[in-house]
């Protein structure tokens, strides 16, 4: 089927020290996509890869290059690459042998007015635009403008610019190039510098078993979908009105990962309709929208389009369901102001217990942050104080998650250089994982997260999570959190975690006080948020304070004031 050999383990990285890493780690991405998505390819296709390895390798690097460089048209005579060994003609004309360029490309006035400078323009075009009484010194942009209403049609170099003009050759197999990344990526967002251009190296990756049922793609008609879908969102990023994309949007699929990325597409094309004046498109795009995002921005448009009635019904069977604490905070803000235009009653925001704050007056330091100068106060032998911010929580979370944050779920890993799953933030997340998620809780009830904790710790020290900064969870930081924080509070924090992980990953407080010696478990650490003067909270550390003192989680807030300003005044 192929000569570009499939790849049954864990495949490695290219050294930077070979000038050719790039085109080894191109040979990685192609050998894993023939060892795990050949049946998604036609047999075109896996020929097609097929010759690639089959070609000499200044041929194969050239093209490799070539695929990584923004576009398909280039000119041959701006290609430099001295790592090839040969001159760069001499691959040029065995890809050009071997099909892979089209030495007579049409291009259209945009694409020519991006590939030659003015000089070379000019000297064609001047008697153009003197026989249409332009002036023949007209800047490249104005030249370009005038010129394009007379000739809309892409047309071959020679006939723009003369049989010697520089040659151009375009790229015949972007297509297949761009099916190929996104079934390594998973994503289009991407490009290729973003794996042949580096090295992967210098992390270690956690080691995921791949198997046919855990692909994201199980069929072509789904990478054909994406694909649909990505061009519609290249059309709206290039202007084209939302009224005219609307129609080409496919419709809803059963596959829970592709169903995700269509709801994203719809809350960007709701956004852009609404932009563009088209109030009622909006409205229909983001009801088919199952995006969080969309839900809120759909009833603040209804708020614009004074339609209160409407947007109240939707609010409050809205209300009814689970929502995350930024969807809850947004959600009372629109129903507040709705019942006052209504004559409703608004339903009753939840009772928050107080947030706890003290205030400090400290000497202003010469060097340092206002987190460090109330770190070296506090400090105290038998009461050690940490910097951790959002790293300890999230930390201890995903070392007593690690198993289950790599498992194989279908669309959550496309290759073997992950750093975590690429649905991490969706919305079915947990959903999805959630009878293990079970399991690491029962460790709490039970006792036995202490040791599946420290066994993570010491198998897969330095391999990338995205919960676990290794450079702060320390051997001390993680004995005393293990030692002072109570399974249950544990528990807690973990649970509002998974509600909304993109949320909730940040707004923790600065500070962590350890202490150890006191007998009540609750009372054995305080998080502590601190501001310097003239700061103030933010709303997801807001959320996150006034649910410390909700569930009884000991937290404060700690003011600072300088005291030489305090002196001056």
């Amino acid at each position: 089927m192929s000569s570009v050999k499939p790849l049954s383990k864990q495949p490695g990285t290219a050294d930077l020290n070979n000038p050719l890493y790039y085109l080894e780690n191109m040979e990685t991405v192609l050998g894993w996509v023939l060892s795990h998505h050949a049946d998604l390819l036609t047999v075109e296709e896996r020929d097609r890869l097929a010759g690639f390895q089959n070609l000499s390798l200044p041929a194969r690097a050239l093209l490799t290059r070539m695929v990584m460089r923004s576009g398909d048209l280039f000119r041959p005579d701006k290609l430099n690459y001295p790592e090839l060994g040969v001159p760069e003609d001499r691959a040029l004309v065995e890809l050009t042998g071997a099909a892979w360029l089209d030495t007579e490309p049409v291009l259209s006035m945009d694409e020519l007015f991006r590939l030659f400078t003015l000089a070379e323009l000019r000297p064609a075009f001047a008697p153009l635009l003197k026989a249409a009484g332009e002036p023949v010194n007209l800047p490249k942009g104005q030249m370009r403008d005038t010129l394009l209403a007379r000739f809309p049609d892409p047309v071959r170099v020679a006939d723009w610019l003369g049989q010697h003009a520089k040659p151009v050759v375009r790229l015949a197999a972007m297509p297949l190039f761009d099916r190929v990344r996104l079934m390594f990526f998973g994503n289009l967002r991407q490009s290729w510098s973003d794996f042949v251009l580096v090295e992967l190296g210098h992390q270690q990756y956690e080691p995921v078993t791949f198997t046919p049922e855990s692909r994201a793609f199980q069929y072509r008609s789904e990478v054909d979908l994406y694909l649909a879908m990505h061009q519609c969102r290249e059309r709206l990023d290039e202007g084209v009105s939302a009224r005219e994309v609307w129609p080409d949007v496919p419709g809803p699929s059963d596959n829970a990962w592709l169903t995700s990325r269509r709801d994203r597409l719809l809350l960007e094309l709701g956004r852009q309709a609404e932009r563009q004046g088209e109030r009622e498109l909006a409205l229909q795009v983001l009801a088919s929208s199952g995006h969080r995002e969309a839900r809120l921005k759909q009833l603040r448009l209804l708020e614009r389009m004074k339609r209160h009635r409407e947007a109240w019904a939707i609010a409050i069977r809205w209300q009814q369901q689970q929502l995350s604490d930024s969807e809850a905070q947004g959600l009372a803000r629109i129903l507040k102001r709705l019942a006052s235009r209504l004559g409703e009653t608004p339903p009753p925001p939840p009772e928050q217990p107080p947030i706890r704050d003290i205030t400090l007056s400290l000497p202003k330091p010469a060097t340092g942050s206002v987190e460090f100068a109330v770190l070296e106060h506090l400090w105290q032998r038998e009461a050690p104080v940490f910097y951790v911010e959002n790293t300890l929580i999230n930390g201890l979370f995903g070392l007593l998650c690690w198993q289950t944050i790599f498992a194989p779920v279908p669309g959550a890993f496309f290759h073997p250089f992950h750093v975590g799953p690429a649905d991490l933030t969706r919305e079915d997340f947990v959903v999805r994982r959630q009878t293990l998620f079970d399991r690491c809780f029962a460790m709490l009830a039970d006792g036995s997260y202490r040791e599946r904790i420290m066994e993570n710790y010491r198998a897969k020290q330095g391999i990338t999570n995205p919960f676990v900064i290794w450079s702060v969870i320390t051997d001390e930081l993680l004995a005393l959190a293990l030692d002072c924080l109570p399974p249950e509070d544990l528990e807690c924090l973990f649970r509002r975690l998974l509600l909304n992980i993109r949320e909730h990953r940040s707004g923790f407080p600065d500070l962590i006080r350890f202490i150890p010696g006191n007998t009540e478990p609750a009372k054995r650490y305080e998080m502590i948020e601190v501001k310097g003067p003239g700061d103030r909270l933010q709303d997801h550390q807001i959320r996150w304070l006034e649910f410390f003192a909700g569930e009884g989680i000991p937290a404060s807030v700690c003011y600072v004031r300088w005291q030489d300003n305090e002196v001056r005044e």
